[in-house]
């Protein structure tokens, strides 16, 4: 059996990247860069072999996809910030089996789903950009996870994510790290104003629904967070439609989950958005339903 070790809600705003170049914005995302050193250090610590990733980069419109090839490396520039990340190498290697047994399990349950080991498939910034902080020797192999799901709800996706943990605790032998690699709120600066927003969330409504949402995060509130999810998703332009974040809460056991999240980078605005890493604490299932 399996052991899931460590779960987690974590930015992967580009501009980490832009933060390691020189010029104006040198240093600017250290405090982030920092959060995921910390989060890479505890996955060695706990003894990880894998991290599994929900990227809200990834954008499929059909079923549940999950790129598990033996070996990722390449070099990329994002098609969506080319300005912020060009040119980043990167080579990790991954790993076919887990992804293989997520797609069984979630296939069981009656979530469609697919691995993709034999495949061409890159990986997204939503995956890269974390790993290139937390997994920069190739130390841990690397799952990812399609988290931009256009035509699908937040509630399968909870179910996903049960899954993902089931086909760890059950099937799998080693020790995996799962993290939720997508935004809070996600209105981008409007064409024109970015450098204005560049240490800033959009409005004001935004930001203080994303500390509304925080605290109740710390204060362990899940029934809650999710009664108000699908409308905070919908209000506050959730980025892939929060599905990550489902995902992530489906995994450590929905309504029944009842821990508060650590803090590791506290909450920050880049370019309109709202951003943070923060810990889950793994506790055991309390139903196999």
């Amino acid at each position: 059996m399996g052991k899931l070790a460590l779960a987690a809600k974590i930015t992967h705003v580009p501009s980490m990247y832009l933060s390691e170049l020189d010029g104006p914005h040198k240093g600017c995302r250290q405090a982030a860069i920092d959060g995921h050193h910390e989060i890479g250090r505890r996955c060695r610590e706990l003894g990880v072999d894998t991290i599994v990733v929900f990227d809200v980069h990834w954008l499929v419109n059909s079923e549940y996809h999950i790129n598990c090839a033996p070996r990722f490396q390449g070099v990329y520039t994002s098609n969506e910030l080319p300005h912020f990340i060009k040119n980043m190498s990167y080579e990790y290697p991954g790993n076919p089996e887990l992804g293989r047994l997520i797609a069984d399990v979630a296939n069981e349950m009656g979530v469609a789903s697919r691995a993709h080991s034999e495949t061409t498939l890159g990986l997204e910034y939503g995956t890269l950009v974390p790993m290139r902080y937390m997994n920069g020797d190739q130390h841990f192999k690397v799952v990812s996870v399609s988290g931009w799901c256009a035509w699908h709800d937040l509630e399968e996706s909870a179910k996903f994510g049960l899954a993902v943990r089931r086909a760890i605790e059950e099937r799998y032998d080693g020790t995996v790290a799962v993290f939720a690699s997508g935004s809070l709120s996600h209105h981008f600066a409007n064409n024109g104003t970015a450098p204005e927003y560049m240490h800033k969330v959009f409005d004001p409504f935004l930001e203080a629904v994303d500390h509304s949402v925080v605290d109740m995060w710390k204060n362990g509130d899940w029934g809650t967070f999710l009664d108000m999810l699908p409308m905070y998703n919908e209000k506050c332009w959730g980025e892939g439609g929060m599905h990550d974040t489902a995902m992530l809460l489906g995994l450590l056991g929905g309504r029944r989950y009842d821990q508060g999240v650590e803090i590791i980078t506290p909450y920050f605005g880049s370019s309109g958005t709202g951003q943070i890493n923060a810990v889950f604490p793994v506790t055991p299932l309390t139903t196999t339903a």
